[in-house]
């Protein structure tokens, strides 16, 4: 080991100054580590700059991009002398391009595991090769693919793997089997997704053995999962794209190695936070875990994303949810973001010189020795023409800000943070770099063994049979662990039936929604205008609905596997507050517990079962009785939810396509029973939406499907005859487009009652859209009707004082007409969309209009909660990506 010196900088001069003159730089009197003297080192080294003279693109959006220049190496010890020897040079041809990265090793440090993905030069796309999983065995010295068969490799991008304590190998993949095969069960075709921004294929967590067979995929999320963790606890952090309604940012999420206990972890408020006083965009990538446990995550500027060198920080996951935001129960202060401290270095973003360097990946040693291997750029800079380094400067020469920093020359070294010293293990040749980096070793810290959960045990086998979960939330008035519903008496006085009716229960049912994978282009190229006035829910289906019990509790059955939120919706069906914003996934068998619900802004724990406040709802009080002045039918057990106890008594409540209550809870010795309520799809004298049908013999493949031209505009145009009883005469025609109409009965031009047009006609403004929803939710100007012409209404415009603004000359003067008078300047009336893609509630006009005395009635309630339903989910023109087809 090498002392320090100083700035640690006399070490570094000799080497730099040789670099200069392109010599060996190998240092030859350096004592090999003791520790790692039997270990193997193995690297990548790849080409600094590309054939077309750009650096190595890390898109963290597009895991998959190829940066072809790579070759693994490796070297029999940490000693710099020891020779490196290529492991990939002679597997592949001199016309092939090669790219590698993700470097994992086994806990007894006798197995690598790798990414690479070749290309041909020159081939067309689809005969070049998918991402694939290697494996280096250090006891028979190979290197080979895991999945041998061409076949089975080349179904998909494979990337990060890591093993399991049992020897099966955790990765993220594009293959989605089980969500393809899911597709088809739904009636769609198979295909592989885009993420919901429909740039790339998406990236799931997989799991696979050791020979590549048994291929499970554990997690659902419709935009990537990836960079999978083995903790030392045995469970599986990884990073999830948030991406669902608007960009939530990459956060980490955890789960047991089966899929199961699916949860976010940490940084859903902490993509913006201060390194340096600076804001800094963070996403939550790549995690590691030191020996101590923290998480070790290399960040990289977002202001720079194409830079090379990273910041290593460490996250404190167990005591935190977000950078300033302890859970629930650890009672932590201060930040759970720090800089990881490396001896005397500051690494940082700042484009100015670093006096310490930078760093590109860092690997800390298992051992807890404190040590890491550091891929390291040294402090160099040009000085009339020669490399210096910035150890041979004296301070004020460092302080000048005219330097020019050398070309990135990144090595690998090793850092003994103990000590405070570093010793070189690997040099490079310029216009190469060296980048990730392990040592073969044993771990200090063996993984645990989290067996898979057992149908029957943890796992219900009915609902594990069916292919389905259950969500169970113990009060929708919990928000946060504060009681929404205080102010009227708070959730004892709402689940008793004699001081609470049903009517007057804030929250009534809940919907289930499900998200639709977006095909890729080759397979259905979408337009955004089949997603209509807004773009960002995509495309949603309703998974169905069920009541809330007035404690505000509900337990429901929902698919397994697939991507699920959920809605608060009020007594007409309408939703109440945001729409949820993470995916919810289940495995068969599995039940979810959610203490409450949260507002949108919340900054409190939320979405971690360990980090929620205790929730309001203790359920009862004791067991063996009824619930307070409620009825006998149902007596629960001790802490029971309602919905719970309800379970106990008449099963697990199972989704509707209709919105369905009937009053189970009122003891009529008491108080008087609840009318029943139902907006059914059969009232309807229009079609029901795509696949209500189903729901008469339900399974988990049951979707429903709105498309505005085929159940939304036949509303509009249903004749609605008003009938006298007596005489059978038609009195009244309140067919929607009567009035809403360009034309009258008579066929003489008019001005659309409301100014809204609701005609069944392509619009002018956009054909792929009817002229009725374009009426809908796009602003328009008012017209008139002048001598049988419908032309846009002009009226004068007036200044902050309310005087009439007049057309002035380029000079300013007053311009005037024939008889000499200034002529006023005109403008057409705005007239502002009636609904909002927003939801129900925030369409109120339209729904306020149709309460009023001219449109009471018109629409029956079973219509009206199909327009609120759609419009909750996005009031998109079609929500599935197949209709129409071409």
């Amino acid at each position: 080991m090498r002392p320090t010196v100083g700035y640690k900088f006399v070490i570094f001069s000799v080497f730099s100054l040789l670099l200069g003159c392109d010599t060996d730089t190998a240092i030859k009197d350096e004592q090999p580590d003791p520790v790692l003297i039997e270990h193997p080192v193995v690297y990548i080294q790849r080409d600094q700059l590309s054939a077309e003279n750009q650096p190595p693109q890390f898109d963290t959006f597009d895991p998959a991009h190829f940066n072809p220049g790579a070759n693994l190496l490796t070297k029999r010890n940490a000693f710099a002398d020891s020779p490196p020897f290529s492991l990939t040079a002679s597997l592949f041809e001199s016309d092939q391009l090669v790219d590698i990265r993700d470097l994992s090793v086994s806990d007894d440090g006798q197995q690598l595991l790798m990414s690479i993905k070749v290309q041909k030069i020159d081939a067309n796309e689809d005969e070049q090769t998918s991402w694939n999983i290697w494996r280096y065995d250090i006891a028979t010295k190979t290197l080979s693919r895991v999945m041998a068969s061409d076949t089975l490799a080349e179904q998909g991008n494979d990337l990060m793997p890591s093993f399991l304590p049992d020897g099966r190998i955790v990765f993220a993949s594009t293959r989605q089997r089980l969500s393809r095969a899911i597709l088809l069960d739904e009636g769609k075709p198979q295909y592989t997704a885009l993420d919901e921004n429909r740039d790339n294929e998406t990236f799931n967590i997989h799991v696979m053995d050791p020979d590549g067979s048994a291929i499970k995929q554990l997690s659902f999320n419709l935009s990537h999962d990836f960079y999978p963790l083995v903790m030392q606890n045995g469970q599986i952090l990884y990073s999830r794209w948030d991406l669902m309604g608007a960009n939530h940012g990459i956060n980490l999420y955890r789960m047991n190695p089966d899929g199961t206990n699916n949860e976010l972890v940490f940084g859903w408020h902490s993509h913006q936070i201060a390194l340096d006083s600076q804001p800094e965009v963070i996403e939550y990538i790549k995690p590691q875990q030191l020996p101590s446990g923290e998480i070790l995550m290399m960040l990289t500027s977002q202001a720079d994303p194409t830079a090379v060198h990273k910041r290593p920080v460490t996250i404190n996951i167990d005591d935190y949810i977000d950078a300033n935001q302890a859970t629930g129960s650890s009672g932590a202060l201060g930040n759970a973001i720090n800089d990881v401290a490396l001896a005397d270095f500051d690494f940082n973003f700042s484009p100015s010189l670093s006096a310490t360097g930078r760093i590109n990946h860092l690997f800390p040693i298992p051992d807890n020795s404190n040590r890491y291997l550091m891929s390291w750029d040294l402090c160099r800079v040009i000085i009339d023409g020669q490399i210096r380094s910035c150890g041979q400067l004296t301070g004020q020469q460092l302080a000048d800000e005219a330097l020019v920093l050398a070309p990135a020359f990144y090595e690998l070294w090793l850092l003994d943070n103990a000590n405070k010293t570093q010793q070189l293990v690997a040099t490079t040749e310029q216009g190469k770099i060296l980048t990730e980096a392990v040592v073969m070793q044993p771990s200090a810290q063996p993984k645990t063994f989290i067996a898979d959960k057992v149908v029957g045990n943890e796992l219900d086998a009915q609902l594990s049979q069916e292919l389905a979960g259950s969500i169970h939330i113990r009060s929708v008035y919990d928000f946060d662990g504060t009681d929404s519903t205080a102010s009227a008496g708070g959730i004892a006085r709402l689940s008793d039936p004699s001081q609470t009716s049903a009517a007057n229960l804030p929250a009534r049912f809940l919907r289930i929604v499900r998200g639709v994978p977006m095909p890729p282009d080759e397979v259905r190229d979408i337009p955004n205008t089949d997603f209509g006035r807004s773009n960002n829910q995509l495309m949603r289906e309703i998974i169905g609905y069920t009541p809330i019990q007035p404690d505000g509790s509900v337990k429901i059955k929902v698919p397994a596997n697939v991507p699920l939120a959920i809605s608060i919706l009020d007594i007409n069906g309408k939703r109440i507050g945001g729409r949820h914003r993470q995916w919810i996934s289940l495995k068969p068998g599995e039940t979810l517990e959610c203490a409450g619900c949260h507002t949108a802004n919340s900054q409190l724990p939320h979405g971690r079962i360990d980090a929620q406040a205790t929730s309001i709802n203790a359920g009862a009080v004791a067991g063996g009785s009824p619930y307070p002045n409620a009825s006998a039918n149902i007596i629960p057990s001790q802490g029971q939810t309602m919905a719970e106890a309800d379970e106990m008594v008449n099963g697990l409540a199972q989704l509707t396509a209709d919105i369905l209550y009937q009053d189970i809870w009122t003891n009529p010795a008491i108080s008087a029973v609840n009318p029943a309520l139902e907006y059914t799809y059969s009232n309807m004298q229009t079609s029901a939406p795509n696949g209500a049908e189903c729901f008469s013999n339900w399974t988990t493949y049951c979707r429903i499907q709105i498309n505005y031209v085929e159940h939304i505009q036949p509303l509009w145009d249903l004749p609605r005859p008003v009938i006298d009883e007596l005489t059978q005469v038609v009195i009244a025609d309140n067919t929607c487009t009567a009035c809403h109409n360009m034309v009258n009965q008579e066929g003489l031009s008019q001005v659309p009652a409301g100014q809204l047009a609701l005609l069944n006609t392509p619009s002018t403004d956009q054909v792929a859209h009817l002229t009725s929803y374009r009426e809908l939710f796009f602003n328009d100007v008012e017209q008139e009707e002048i001598d049988g012409i419908i032309v846009d209404r002009l009226v004068e415009v007036l200044d902050a004082d309310g005087n009439p603004v007049y057309q002035v000359d380029s000079d300013g003067e007053l311009i005037l007409d024939a008889d000499g008078n200034p002529i006023p300047v005109l403008t057409t009336v705005n007239v502002p969309a009636i609904l909002s893609t927003n939801g129900a509630r925030a369409s109120r006009n339209f729904f306020d209009a149709m309460n009023s005395p001219t449109h009471q009635s018109m629409l029956s309630p079973d219509e009206l909660k199909l327009l609120n339903e759609w419009l909750d989910i996005g009031a998109q023109y079609y929500n599935t990506p197949f209709y129409p087809l071409p």
